[in-house]
């Protein structure tokens, strides 16, 4: 690859160089044949450099193309994968138009790709309410060349949902492009049958779901972190009752660390001051505290604190409150804002707001309505330094975040852990305070998939050792066997 460098993007040679997951990902994508997995990654690198795929933004792309909607990534399968949609009624065959609609492909799995470090994906071909005018057997190929040329290891399925008859004769077509492997990856659905891959959480009405989702533009800082419920929203005095009384629940529990968070707001640096060893031992003195941060997303304007879960009990457990920590690190005011991709589950508070300079603040994130958290929840947290000439109110922070340009925002993402034993939290915080990771079933299916790739691979070298053992065994006796010949013939010669 070094000696043909002027095809590739350089950035993507030393990408290949330093990132083992990578190189990986081809290989088992090829089945570890070399000379396969070369031509492979000859062709994607050549492909990703005519495509600019490295430096492909909103702003190279025409605004009609994430507004018209044919493309998006929204939810999970019932396996936990990333679903990537493509609503085929929204797509008109254009020549003229294809190469940037076959780019907006490519910044979609980039996009992806780079925010889930290459975590595999779910296609699904929503051909509901399609006809003769929706077939592009061309641009039907490109996405096929991503998953089979220019992705490795990316695609788990394709869900075609309600295909025409009058498209059966293209799709035997593109199983001649997809090959063997691929083909075993399509899932031909109805709405009677296409919940056996993805729940109806996440399908849409017309495919017998209950997923609300619409996707829109703007913003694009993901399609599925939506604004979540804030503390003016709409909700009942149940609710609000049980909210007030968690908060001063919660108050009484972290009094302390709040005394100690006000005591120190005029210091920057406040929560690097406190060791590990000191968090650990109040946490084991606290432990309703599950919830509490026991590490610090270092950001260039926020600290944030937990950096990675927030942790939830089971509907047996009961907890149903998390805090979200923000520490500015600047010398101006930031604001922020928390999106979610489950804004029906979540009440925060506050959700869009502004933090002053070397201050701490806590936002509050709660469960409502009898839902209970799930491991596919996400939030987001969005932060901007503000002119210290601007105000901070509501009008003012609307806006701002009108205005600020994406390269200033700064953006952190936290993911949900349902805790669903009923071993006590101390444990649990324990187990946090030496930061032992949670696996959820993707993380757990990724490895296993990896696990029975390295099985498969020493158990084909075992398999070799043992041929090789048994020639050895066979060759050796043959050789036993000419020796004594050879002596029984000279012995009777001499007789």
């Amino acid at each position: 690859l070094l000696d043909k460098s002027d095809k590739y993007d350089s950035r993507d040679v030393e990408r290949l160089q330093q990132d083992d997951k990578w190189v990986e990902n081809y290989l088992i994508w090829r089945h570890d044949v070399v000379d396969d997995t070369l031509k492979m990654i000859d062709e994607s690198f050549q492909w990703r450099k005519e495509y600019t795929v490295n430096d492909l933004t909103e702003s190279v792309l025409p605004k009609w193309l994430f507004e018209n909607g044919a493309l998006f990534l929204h939810g999970y399968d019932k396996e936990g994968y990333k679903l990537f949609w493509f609503r085929v009624k929204h797509h008109i065959k254009d020549p003229k138009q294809q190469l940037e609609k076959k780019k907006l492909v490519a910044f979609w799995l980039e996009h992806y790709a780079k925010r889930d470090h290459g975590k595999p994906i779910t296609v699904v071909f929503d051909m509901a309410e399609t006809g003769i005018s929706h077939i592009d057997l061309d641009f039907v190929r490109f996405i096929v060349n991503c998953f089979t040329d220019y992705y490795p290891n990316f695609l788990t399925k394709i869900v075609i949902f309600e295909m025409p008859w009058i498209m059966n004769a293209a799709f035997k077509i593109v199983k001649g492009w997809l090959g063997p492997d691929a083909i075993s990856m399509l899932k031909f659905t109805n709405k009677s049958d296409v919940q056996e891959y993805i729940s109806g959480e996440y399908l849409p009405p017309h495919m017998g779901g209950t997923d609300s989702f619409k996707y829109s533009y703007p913003p694009l800082v993901d399609d599925d972190f939506q604004t979540p419920l804030c503390e003016n929203g709409p909700i009942t005095s149940e609710d609000e009752h049980e909210s007030k009384e968690e908060i001063d629940a919660d108050t009484k529990e972290t009094g302390e660390l709040n005394e100690e968070q006000n005591l120190n707001q005029k210091k920057m640096n406040s929560i690097e001051q406190i060791s590990k060893s000191e968090e650990t031992d109040k946490t084991e003195f606290k432990p309703k505290n599950a919830k509490k941060a026991l590490t610090t997303f270092k950001g260039p304007l926020l600290h944030i604190s937990p950096a990675e879960e927030l942790y939830f009990g089971s509907k047996e457990t009961g907890e149903k409150k998390c805090l979200i920590v923000l520490t500015n690190v600047t010398k101006n005011i930031v604001a922020f804002k928390v999106r979610t991709t489950a804004p029906e589950k979540y009440r925060v508070k506050p959700s869009n707001s502004s933090c002053e300079p070397g201050t701490s603040l806590d936002i509050v994130v709660s469960l409502h309505g009898g839902f209970a958290a799930s491991l596919q929840d996400r939030f987001l947290i969005m932060a901007a330094e503000m002119d210290q000439s601007s105000g901070a109110g509501i009008p003012e922070l609307t806006q701002f975040w009108k205005e600020v340009p994406r390269t200033k925002v700064m953006e952190h993402r936290l993911r949900c852990h349902v805790l669903e034993s009923s071993k006590p939290s101390s444990l649990t915080l324990k187990e946090n305070a030496f930061n032992i990771p949670a696996k959820t079933n993707e993380d757990l299916h990724i490895q296993l998939t990896r696990l029975l790739q390295i099985n498969k691979r020493l158990q084909e070298q075992l398999d070799r050792c043992l041929w090789f053992q048994q020639l050895s065994v066979v060759l050796s006796l043959l050789s036993v066997t000419v020796v004594a010949f050879c002596f029984y013939l000279a012995y009777t010669q001499r007789s």
